[in-house]
């Protein structure tokens, strides 16, 4: 699986995106999967996105650097949790590629190819005060990283029932081409979270990475 990055992400924390190259039987040579999992492949009738299931556990695993990977179990919310590891997990597809995430605080991560109808999604998920951040001609690329944070920021929380408009928040801040550092904000009746958000602009697609800030 070729291996586009795998860094430290405010350490201890790391994050990795793979090209999925393979097909079905190479990744599951590499692979040896718990009971449940193979249930659930078993259930997944599409070939790409079988191949996508094995290559976010495999990645997983890889930036362990374990010899024996834990189990990639979900909760009822079905956000994912790795068995035996102190850490958050996240972990997203899009056509052809995988990324994860892995850090002791929360964190989510999201990959996301570039489509031109998100101009008329946008009223659905930016706030004005997003909008107003907005520029030319990197509009395009601006809108996905904020849809692809915002569904990061969803992935750390883990629960549903969270609006894209009113309880999360991004700020690209000094707005970078190729890669970036942004914030996050999570509110809620009940709480408020601040994330720390790092992110990729690629030909196709964007991905971020969210973790919870630190505090002091």
């Amino acid at each position: 699986m070729p291996l586009l990055f795998h860094e430290p992400i405010d350490p201890p924390g790391e994050w990795g995106l793979w090209h999925i190259a393979e097909e079905e039987p190479q990744l599951r040579a590499r692979l040896t999967l718990f009971e449940r999992e193979t249930e659930q492949l078993d259930s997944i009738k599409g070939q790409e996105r079988r191949r996508e299931y094995l290559a976010a556990r495999l990645l997983l695993h890889e930036m362990s650097g374990r010899d024996q990977r834990g189990e990639l179990v979900k909760d009822d919310s079905g956000k994912p949790h790795l068995q035996d590891s102190q850490f958050f997990v996240s972990i997203s597809h899009t056509v052809g590629f995988s990324a994860a995430i892995a850090h002791p605080r929360l964190c989510g991560i999201d990959v996301q190819r570039l489509v031109p109808r998100i101009h008329r999604l946008a009223r659905r998920f930016v706030r004005p005060d997003e909008a107003a951040m907005l520029r030319q001609p990197h509009e395009l690329h601006q809108l996905h990283l904020i849809w692809s944070a915002k569904e990061a920021l969803y992935k750390a929380y883990g629960l549903r029932q969270l609006d894209f408009r009113e309880n999360l928040y991004v700020d690209l801040g000094e707005y970078d081409p190729d890669q970036g550092i942004a914030r996050g904000r999570l509110t809620t009746d009940d709480l408020s979270k601040d994330f720390d958000l790092r992110y990729r602009i690629y030909d196709n697609f964007v991905l971020v990475g969210a973790v919870e800030r630190a505090i002091p």
